[in-house]
């Protein structure tokens, strides 16, 4: 018997509506559409600084993500929040001719944005938190809005439930919550005692 170490390589950072809100404040114009579009859909940055026009359709408000496109080779359907759209027609506005990214910083492939986004990150009193928390904060969104969570997978792109479960943090507002709910639940259950 070989003892195996424990892994503890499980990031799990994320961030809640109101830090996301002051951290796009704070970056430079051109990461600001691919930030919001990576918040509001829970895509891998690979899929989201890879994204081409080719894979979006305005009109009806959906990204069709090829097998290539993917970590898993598993094409997608994502139909998109306002506010990703919202990013999807600030990207348009800006297209270049002869460039087929979405997002792009004057017509180049967004291949290292490291620092601007370490400097907002910063500035925004979120040191260290990576552009890939974002996934998992937007899946944390998505099963606290009640979304089933076969369809979180779906969209997100997550094979495993094991790995949605990674993603699916707990924070402190999360245990109040559940608290007031509890409170709530035995009050309402107290009255109908009362009432029988």
């Amino acid at each position: 018997h070989i003892p195996m170490l424990k892994e503890n390589n499980v990031r799990e950072g994320f961030v809640e509506r109101e830090q996301f809100l002051h951290l796009h404040a704070n970056l430079p114009e051109y990461l600001k559409p691919p930030v919001m579009f990576l918040y509001e859909t829970g895509f891998r940055t690979s899929e989201v600084y890879n994204l081409t026009w080719d894979r979006v359709n305005q009109k009806e408000g959906y990204v069709r993500l090829e097998p290539s496109d993917t970590k898993t080779g598993e094409g997608r359907v994502v139909y998109l929040t306002s506010a990703a759209l919202s990013a999807l027609r600030e990207a348009h506005k800006r297209r270049v001719l002869g460039c087929p990214y979405v997002f792009h910083r004057n017509g180049k492939q967004i291949k290292d944005c490291r620092k601007a986004w370490n400097n907002a990150c910063i500035a925004s009193g979120l040191p260290g938190l990576l552009q890939h928390d974002l996934r998992r904060s937007c899946v944390r969104n998505m099963i606290r809005a009640g979304i089933p969570e076969r369809v979180v997978m779906q969209i997100s792109g997550h094979r495993t439930r094991s790995m949605l479960d990674r993603y699916n943090i707990v924070s402190e507002q999360d245990l109040r919550e559940a608290t007031k709910k509890l409170d709530s639940y035995y009050s309402r259950s107290r009255g109908s005692r009362r009432r029988a």
